[in-house]
């Protein structure tokens, strides 16, 4: 299980937001995000880079730290 830290999640719509963004990415799966946390977990079928996962959590909206 990997896990990130995302910056400017407020509310819901921003989780569900950084869900789908992950959730779109090739190998990632069981993506949890916690927004109480600020983070956001996920299992890799394979090595995905995370510099893809920034781009998409960028793209989003939000910051990976």
């Amino acid at each position: 299980m990997t896990t990130i830290k995302i910056k400017g999640m407020t509310c819901n719509h921003c989780v569900m937001a950084v869900t789908k963004a992950l959730n779109e990415i090739d190998w990632i799966k069981d993506v949890k995000v916690d927004l109480a946390k600020g983070e956001a977990a996920f299992d890799e079928g394979k090595a995905v880079d995370m510099a893809l996962v920034r781009e998409r959590i960028k793209k989003a909206g939000y910051e990976v730290v």
